[in-house]
């Protein structure tokens, strides 16, 4: 292989293997998991950047997370994600996060 073959191969792309759809166009798993977690960083990001604490239950319920299969995993996020949006609301009526 000569070194502008080399060079050629590692600008190329990477092959995507996650955000390829499936049939019907629907987003695979992994891509769902990957946005339910994204939606649950922003929030706990929120948390930090107003100095408060996530609730206990919370972050009990997210040490077990990874012991799930991915689809309860994302359905399980997603509770998270409403549970620690409605705490919000109810200590913070005024915050700027939107559901």
């Amino acid at each position: 292989m000569s070194t502008d073959e080399k060079k050629q191969e590692r600008l190329s792309p990477a092959p995507q293997t996650m955000d390829k759809p499936e049939p019907g166009g629907a987003p695979t798993v992994e891509k769902e998991l990957a946005e339910v977690c994204a939606r649950f960083a922003d929030i706990c990001q929120y948390f930090s950047q107003q100095n408060m604490d996530l609730p206990s239950q919370i972050v009990d319920d997210v040490r077990l997370l990874a012991k799930l299969a991915v689809k309860e995993r994302i359905a399980r996020t997603k509770r998270l994600n409403q549970d620690l949006m409605e705490y919000l609301n109810d200590v913070r009526p005024d915050s700027q996060i939107r559901h």
